[in-house]
């Protein structure tokens, strides 16, 4: 029995599979050029309605949070922990939501795991 291939991959043997093979290293290549890029930039975010701002590498190593002084409240430690948990959180995810976005311009929106 004779298997049919799609038209595009008809007589095109070795050249379309070397393309092919050249595309996926591009896209490795401009993945990781776009991961190094992530990594070395800063995101400051602010939370917990100005409370506090937390800056972040693209790596989401905390690198430097300011605190509003009316956040300072010796008799509610509670509070000031819940908006620096707050904080961080929001570098975290605006870290993620850019370093998603970037990756998709890259991938062309094709899901691969581990990425981001």
């Amino acid at each position: 029995m004779k298997s049919r291939l799609p038209k595009e991959f008809q007589n095109k043997g070795a050249g379309n599979m070397n393309s092919m093979i050249k595309q996926a290293q591009k896209m490795q290549e401009d993945i990781e050029r776009v991961q190094a890029e992530l990594e070395a930039r800063d995101f400051t975010v602010s939370a917990a309605g100005g409370m506090i701002e937390v800056t972040m590498s693209g790596a989401k190593v905390l690198k430097e949070v300011k605190l509003n002084p009316d956040a300072v409240d010796k008799d509610a430690i509670e509070d000031l922990q819940d908006i620096i948990i707050a904080g961080v959180n929001a570098a975290i995810s605006k870290i993620e939501e850019v370093s998603t976005a970037e990756m998709e311009k890259v991938t062309g929106g094709v899901n691969i795991p581990g990425l981001v």
